[in-house]
């Protein structure tokens, strides 16, 4: 009899001892539960004030008076650990791909895919490809594709036959995985936002040797002559050109004998990209606003917010 209260005395402790066991654990994971929600709701209050101060660069970003290099396009509270900095880029700095293939400058293209590494069969499927993909019509180009190529890969409802909307698009055409390949950095060069032609006060002198045919040494004169005596832009010995021709006969380009030369540039286009970034406590958020006319009568083009790592 005093055996068989032992043992279940023994059972019963063991019985509390799990018991114990079941909601220890059962704490600790509702603690870590809690704690999550904690974090949760911590990053996103976090991330909703690093979208506010991207706003505010924004804000401050858009004002006319405010160029390039103002010290008010960054600001930090060592304090609070916050703050935003905001950049002024000039749209035009880039080829518009758009414009380039509505005036069918396949040549321009067809150099500029060759000199990033494109065989010239390649980089003439590659301008094949692009012209089918924006023009109204379902006829193939000698090395392009229409839908039929395009049904053959699964893809139905391609191409759009109408300008790109976005450079994402540009990923989509046939061939386009060959520009990537050697060219990983290609958006750099595009844009569709652009008043169409390249900015000669804006763009840099590799982009410019490249609408001009000539050598990236040749063209650093462009930026060289835009920054002033000083070097350094949006300073008050600054330089910029006020027409097409007087930039291009620095260069030794003769507007007149090369039209196709003189529709590919500009200067002072009026296309402008606001970027912001937001942090507080590791949280970052960014803000890009394309701008027309910033300095006059702005007209958004387009706004996009993401999350940074």
């Amino acid at each position: 009899m005093k055996n068989s209260r032992t043992k279940s005395r023994g059972s019963a402790l063991v019985a509390v001892l799990c018991l114990i066991a079941i909601l220890g654990i059962a704490s600790i994971a509702a603690i870590r539960v809690v704690a999550f929600d904690s974090d949760v709701a911590t990053s996103q209050i976090h991330g909703f004030r690093a979208e506010q101060l991207a706003e505010m660069g924004i804000a401050v970003a858009s004002n006319p008076a405010v160029k390039r290099t103002d010290p008010l396009l960054k600001q930090f509270s060592g304090e609070s650990g916050e703050g935003f900095e905001a950049r002024i880029i000039s749209e035009g700095e880039k080829f518009n791909i758009n414009a380039i293939l509505l005036r069918k400058d396949e040549q321009f293209l067809k150099s500029l895919f060759s000199d990033w590494g494109l065989t010239l069969e390649e980089s003439q499927m590659m301008v094949d490809g692009l012209m089918d993909w924006v023009d109204q019509d379902d006829e193939v180009g000698l090395n392009g594709a229409e839908s039929k190529w395009y049904l053959d890969q699964k893809r139905l409802n391609q191409p759009f036959n109408r300008p790109f909307y976005n450079l994402d698009e540009m990923r989509l055409v046939r061939g386009m995985d060959y520009v990537e390949a050697v060219r990983p950095d290609w958006r750099n060069w595009f844009t569709i936002w652009s008043g169409g032609a390249l900015d000669l006060n804006e763009a840099s002198a590799e982009l410019i040797a490249a609408a001009c045919e000539i050598t990236p040494e040749d063209a650093n004169v462009i930026p060289e002559t835009v920054r002033g005596p000083d070097g350094i832009r949006d300073t008050d010995d600054d330089a910029p050109f006020q027409s097409v021709e007087q930039a291009l006969a620095l260069l030794g380009v003769d507007a007149s004998l090369r039209p196709e030369i003189s529709a590919r540039v500009t200067v002072n286009d009026s296309t402008t990209r606001l970027e912001s970034i937001g942090t507080v406590a590791g949280a970052k958020r960014k803000i890009t606003v394309i701008v027309r006319n910033r300095t006059g009568r702005p007209a958004v083009l387009e706004r996009t917010e993401e999350v940074m790592p």
